[in-house]
């Protein structure tokens, strides 16, 4: 059974102390809940509600608006909708259906543009716990995440630990470190220095999708590790073929078009055709602000109150959130006594393995689901925890061969 719906909360207040009238949530849901079987999925940056393929879904559509965890979510997958009740939720500040700065405030009959108020991980796991409640779910078996949903997984242990049995998050951390907020400043730069933007306020006349492009392809970067970027581009030519009409400065036309050019030119003009720019600067503002020891002594302060259990999955070529900070918040949990592991994946492929290597991310995932940290798939890095009969050696896959 799926659903895909969309439920009005009712008045909001954002952690900003800022209340719009109405916070509508789109939403979809996999399988039948039966009280105890309830899994919560946190998308990343970009995504939306649309984790798992529905019959009657268009999974056409580019990036994660698609079924961006379709491989890893569904029946017979890790995470099985036949024995789970899978709730994935777009969050406040998108622009896949949940209320942000594209949508229309009820008090002017205008899209809010930069008006719409300032928006955190905080708020994104309240407005979670609010459309749970609608559904009539209390407790979950497991809320999971990659990414800086990642991040939202870790602030539902300190803001509702008595509402999760188990948590997973994948590809994530504690918080971003300088250079990965130096990159998204210069993104969003990108954006507000478009003539176009106009102050965010751009509905109805020209949108500043040069400026979106360039965070995208920024983006795009940052999620890929310097390996697979040889491997797949190296510095080949594209061919004089694929030049685009327009050279982006006089000398262009003598020089190659190289293959990576080519590649972030098409995924920015995909990216730009499908979300809104405004929705980039509110997002990328909410995970550079997310620290999980905010209002706490420490991130092991922040975790004490959960008592169930939490792996984290990270992988050896991510340099965006890399395997050192997922260490960081699994020794946080061993300091706060929260059964923790932290299951290292051997990959290239960077930030994007989380995404384009489900036969890596789901056997932990599904043995997590289902037993526990005890679970066979799962190892421990840490010597002290982690038992020595265990291991878990998933093959490669290329990164684009999806």
């Amino acid at each position: 059974m799926t659903t895909k719906e969309t439920i009005d909360l009712g008045e909001f207040q954002f952690l900003s102390g800022e209340t719009i009238p109405s916070l509508e949530v789109a939403y979809e849901t996999y399988g039948e809940f039966e009280g105890d079987n309830a899994v919560l999925i946190c998308h990343a940056l970009t995504g939306s509600a649309h984790v798992a393929r529905r019959p009657d879904a268009d999974d056409a559509t580019a990036g994660q608006a698609r079924a961006w965890w379709g491989d890893v979510v569904g029946p017979g997958k890790a995470i099985d909708t036949t024995e789970y009740y899978v709730v994935c939720a777009n969050v406040p500040g998108s622009c896949y259906g949940t209320t942000g700065p594209a949508s229309t405030n009820p008090e002017t009959g205008e899209p809010y543009g930069t008006d719409f108020p300032p928006v955190t991980i905080g708020d994104w796991t309240r407005a979670q716990r609010r459309l749970l409640d609608a559904l009539g779910v209390g407790r979950l078996h497991a809320v999971v995440g990659g990414s800086v949903g990642g991040m939202n997984v870790l602030d539902w242990l300190r803001r509702y630990p008595d509402d999760v049995d188990r948590a997973a998050g994948v590809a994530t951390a504690a918080r971003l470190d300088a250079q990965c907020l130096a990159l998204d400043t210069v993104a969003r730069r990108a954006i507000t220095s478009d003539p176009d933007w106009n102050g965010g306020h751009y509905y109805g006349g020209p949108e500043p999708e040069d400026g979106l492009a360039r965070a995208r392809q920024i983006g795009h970067i940052m999620y890929l590790s310097k390996s697979s970027m040889a491997r797949k581009f190296g510095r080949r030519s594209a061919g004089r073929e694929t030049v685009h009409e327009s050279p982006p400065d006089p000398a262009a036309a003598f020089f190659p078009y190289r293959e990576v050019e080519s590649y972030l030119d098409y995924q920015a003009e995909k990216f730009t055709d499908r979300f809104d720019a405004n929705s980039y600067l509110y997002l990328t503002r909410a995970m550079d602000d997310f620290d999980l020891s905010a209002g706490y002594e420490s991130d092991a302060d922040a975790l004490a109150a959960f008592e169930g259990e939490l792996l984290l999955l990270s992988f050896t070529g991510d340099w965006h959130f890399t395997v050192e900070q997922a260490e960081v918040v699994a020794e946080a949990a061993r300091e706060a006594d929260v059964d923790a592991a932290h299951h290292v994946v051997d990959s290239d492929h960077g930030h994007d393995a989380f995404l384009v290597e489900p036969e890596k991310v789901g056997p932990p995932l599904s043995e997590l689901l289902e037993n526990g940290l005890s679970g066979r798939a799962i190892t421990d890095t840490n010597p002290e925890t982690k038992d020595e009969d265990d291991s878990f050696a998933p093959v490669h896959t290329s990164l684009f061969s999806k």
